[in-house]
């Protein structure tokens, strides 16, 4: 019996070609999916909301005039009534809010009210994804900002 050379397999080249052209493609293809916000991402995105809070709380004390933290879970973003400074949640995040309806004999649905006196609104911010939740929390007496790791089991 005589093996015939050329029909036996793949040549190496042929391998290469393939292997290059998956390549390729898998260096196209893997930037375009979304990367998931991890833990630490989320742990951070609580920490930058809490400090966007306190900034306005503290330009409240200094100012002896209200500043409001504007919350919109629709545009999924937390603006400061006193500066520049924002947080946008990814859209992979769960975001929600509770907070007061009005406050200071004005409506409030929408924000997070901070007085010259101390004194705030108060309110609950949530950040959830793939069971790790921390909460951003307002209160109302002290205006003092807490975030507060959920547990989940």
């Amino acid at each position: 019996m005589k093996e015939r050379w050329g029909e036996s397999g793949f040549t190496l080249l042929e391998i290469v070609c393939v292997l290059a052209i998956i390549a390729m493609l898998a260096a196209i293809a893997l930037p375009a999916f979304p990367h998931g916000t991890s833990r630490s991402r989320l742990e951070a995105l609580a920490v930058a909301t809490a400090a966007v809070l306190k900034s306005d709380r503290n330009a409240a004390l200094r100012r002896g005039a209200p500043v409001s933290t504007e919350i919109n879970t629709v545009a999924r973003t937390v603006r400061s009534g006193a500066g520049g400074g924002s947080v946008r949640v990814p859209v992979d995040v769960a975001f929600s809010a509770i907070l007061a309806d009005s406050c200071d004999q004005h409506d409030a649905g929408t924000s997070i009210s901070f007085f010259g006196s101390g004194l705030s609104c108060g309110g609950t911010l949530s950040l959830s994804r793939l069971g790790a939740t921390f909460e951003i929390r307002v209160a109302w007496l002290t205006g003092g900002v807490e975030i507060v790791q959920k547990k989940t089991f």
